[in-house]
Order: C-alpha cells, then sequence, then structure tokens
C-alpha cells in the first residue's frame, strides 16, 4: 500500500529537510541507553533516504548535530563520533548504489580528523556519479552563526571592492551560507517539540512546516510518505492572493 502511494509521488525539484529529533526520549522510554538511541535513530535515516529518492525530491536535509549539541555529556558526544564514522562506512555503498549524491554542513572539525577524514572521503566517492538524490548532513551547525558568518564574508568582498553594495541579493547571501541548497520547501520535525532550533534559518522564509509527536527511531517511511502527500496537496501562495 505504502508502495503504491509513493510510487505516485513525483516532488522533482523539491528541497526538504528533518529535524531529527527524540532519539535520547526514546532510549530513555526503552531503558536503554542513549547510544543505542541514536543507533536506532541511523537505521531510520536509511530508510527514509530510500523513500526519498523514491518520491524524487532534489535534496533531502538532516539535522543531526547543532551548534548546541556540544553542551550534551562527553560520553554521548563520542558515541555520536564513533557513529558518524560507522554509519559512513556501512551506508556509502548503499548510497552509492541509490546515486545518492552526499554533503555535509557545518563546522564538524571539533569532532576529529578521523571523522573529518571520512567525511571528505564519503562526499568524495558520492560526487562522482549523476544524482538521484542529494543528501545534506547538517553536523555542527547553526542557523544563525550561519548567517553571521555569511554576513562577514560578504563584507569582506564589499570591503575589497569585490562586490557592489547595490548588487547584494538574495542570492548572494545563498552562496556564502554553508547549507548547500536555496529555497526549503518542507520542513519536518520529530519528537513534538513545535520549533526550528536554529536550523537553515534563512532558507526558511516561505517552508511548509510539519509537527509529529513521533520520537525519531519510531519515525516510519508510511509516515514520511503522509508528510510528502500533505505537501504536495498545500496551496503555496508565497504571499500573494488566489481568487
Amino acid at each position: 500500500m505504502a508502495e503504491n502511494k509513493q510510487s505516485s509521488l513525483n516532488l522533482s525539484g523539491i528541497n526538504a529537510a528533518i529535524i531529527m529529533d527524540g532519539n535520547g526520549r526514546w532510549a530513555k522510554r526503552n531503558a536503554i541507553n542513549v547510544t543505542s538511541g541514536h543507533e536506532k535513530g541511523v537505521d531510520v535515516v536509511r530508510k527514509i533516504v530510500e523513500s526519498a529518492a523514491k518520491a524524487h525530491l532534489e535534496s533531502l536535509s538532516l539535522y543531526a548535530f547543532s551548534t548546541e549539541n556540544w553542551s550534551r555529556p562527553k560520553k554521548e558526544i563520542l558515541g555520536i563520533k564513533k557513529l558518524i564514522i560507522s554509519a559512513i562506512d556501512s551506508q556509502v555503498p548503499e548510497l552509492i548504489n541509490q546515486k545518492v549524491r552526499l554533503n555535509f554542513f557545518g563546522d564538524y572539525s571539533s569532532f576529529g580528523n578521523d571523522v573529518v577524514d571520512a567525511i571528505e572521503q564519503a562526499e568524495s566517492v558520492t560526487a562522482s556519479q549523476e544524482s538521484r538524490l542529494k543528501l545534506n548532513i547538517a553536523l555542527g551547525y547553526g542557523g544563525r552563526a550561519d548567517i553571521i558568518e555569511a554576513a562577514k564574508l560578504i563584507s569582506t568582498d564589499v570591503k575589497l571592492g569585490k562586490l557592489p553594495v547595490e548588487d547584494i541579493s538574495n542570492e548572494t547571501f545563498f552562496k556564502h551560507l554553508k547549507a548547500p541548497i536555496n529555497e526549503l520547501d518542507l520542513l519536518i520535525r520529530t519528537g513534538g517539540d513545535h520549533r526550528i532550533s536554529n536550523f537553515l534559518l534563512y532558507h526558511l522564509a516561505y517552508t511548509e512546516i510539519q509537527f509529529t509527536d513521533t520520537l525519531w527511531p519510531d519515525f516510519t517511511e508510511e509516515e514520511f510518505i503522509k508528510c510528502l502527500e500533505a505537501f504536495s496537496n498545500t496551496e503555496r501562495r508565497f504571499g500573494k492572493r488566489t481568487l
């Protein structure tokens, strides 16, 4: 049933994103350690990426680790670091087979050289093919920091005479932001909270936002498809009036 519904979806050109919230609460609810909750979350990512490719999305951006997440316990961060490497090792071959191009964005250098090397290798081996889906992973990312850094870069270009002030535009800002998309069409947040938590702030001007109480490890392909169907049936006016 879900496969038949998904086969009729064609969201070509649409950029979607997910705030994957709830791994820790899911782990607590199931009386297991938080790292096991993150591991379960990685399994869900695999299924959702496959569904996104089948729905012909242009890109799927996942909020994996924010700038604020650095305040979490060191043990949890160490577990996440190990999980990043193991997830890359196990999933990159699948991504290549599915023609998914992988890209990480944010300040993830603090995870260490082993993580950075794994990321660069994964990006390289998936970049040499015609992509069916662009998969963007936000790691060590914050929307405010992204905007501030872009403003500094633009200011430098103006100061050096490379960019006239009157030529600064939305396109200029998008070019200088870390996130590898322009307009974001759909944002889904799992876990029950109704906030955007400093994610892709500049990109959210006319984004359709959907919240679900489902914790990320319980988020299914069927629920994801329902989110995509709801988006496809939404009238997007972008501030204009329709008669």
